[in-house]
């Protein structure tokens, strides 16, 4: 999902015609600043719908994919990018050296899987469970341990709610981790498969090579100055 390409694609397709025609109404239709730059509106606006509608039917088809999914995956990454925001506004209310790491973790983590789910939304499916459950574990685990950890007395019963809450981040991490393998399964497989198909025609050439050399190695007790002799 190329959001920001198609962006631009647009721009530069509907900024110079609706330019182009609100000169066209201001000095060769004759008409008034107001009317001429509500039609540049309505027409920038006009286009730039209906190739945003041109941009979506093209990618659907090349994903292989209904509209609808399309749509819903799309609206999945943008609410799991409002999710990753309100986990990262708790950066600055966590004073553990450890919760900050398994903040930090958490966001990186989450930044990939988006990232790879925005460049295949296919790969959505391989990681439905971060989207659903994963990535709202962290912000409410995180948005917990901030306000645990700013009450100015603890007493042993918040310690050890910190130190529990602590060690299920550690744990949530581990599975988030786990969603990017399963993420990078299908990359990963493809990979395995254009490695082997190498070696096998690595190894077929290798063959070849050798029978070659082979061939052209003279048998044994066949010296050429015999053959001259022979010949002559």
């Amino acid at each position: 999902m190329n959001n920001f390409q198609q962006f631009l694609t647009r721009q530069a397709i509907m900024l110079p015609v609706s330019f182009g025609s609100w000169l066209y109404f201001l000095l060769g239709a004759g008409m008034t600043f107001i009317p001429a730059t509500g039609l540049l509106i309505a027409i920038y606006l006009a286009g730039d719908f209906s190739i945003r509608q041109v941009q979506t039917t093209s990618e659907v088809k090349r994903l292989g994919m209904t509209r609808s999914e399309y749509k819903h995956i799309e609206h999945q990454l943008s609410e799991a990018k409002s999710k990753l925001r309100q986990l990262n506004a708790h950066y600055g209310n966590i004073r553990s050296v450890q919760a900050f790491r398994q903040l930090n973790e958490l966001n990186k983590l989450s930044k990939r899987i988006i990232g790879i789910v925005g460049q295949n939304p296919k790969k959505f499916y391989n990681v439905e469970k971060f989207f659903y459950a994963h990535l709202d574990s962290a912000v409410e685990l995180s948005s917990k341990y901030a306000l645990l950890a700013n009450q100015p007395a603890k007493d042993p019963e918040m310690q050890a709610t910190l130190q529990q809450t602590r060690e299920t981040l550690t744990d949530l991490n581990e599975e988030i981790r786990k969603d990017v393998k399963r993420a990078l399964t299908t990359d990963l497989e493809t990979l395995k498969f254009e490695l082997d198909y190498a070696d096998v025609l690595t190894g077929k050439e290798r063959k070849q090579l050798n029978t070659a050399e082979t061939k052209s190695l003279p048998l044994e007790g066949d010296d050429p100055d015999d053959r001259k002799s022979t010949g002559s």
